[in-house]
């Protein structure tokens, strides 16, 4: 099954990758190393994580506090946020 990224996604995914790379350096690489890991395991069986809200399902990513929110297509998985969920959703920027 393919996998795209929304804008909002890859945004998230380039934000954090590189707020974690400013804290330490290396740690940007090991996020990225653990959204892959969560990214591969969604293709492989996408239906397996949780329905969080209507047709949204949501994968918590080991060892940092994200999930990532997708939707299954017809032939695609569409990655719509790599969320931070130390983030209150009413601040997010839009």
């Amino acid at each position: 099954m393919k996998l795209f990224y929304t804008d909002q996604a890859k945004e998230d995914l380039e934000n954090s990758l590189a707020w974690y790379e400013r804290q330490k350096i290396g740690l940007g690489q090991e996020f990225l190393t653990c959204i892959e890991v969560a990214i591969q395991s969604i293709k492989k069986n996408p239906h397996m994580y949780r329905l969080y809200y209507s047709v949204f399902h949501g994968c918590v990513v080991r060892r940092f506090p994200f999930v990532i929110f997708y939707t299954i297509e017809e032939n695609e998985i569409v990655v719509h946020s790599i969320f931070d969920s130390r983030r209150n959703i009413e601040n997010r920027p839009s």
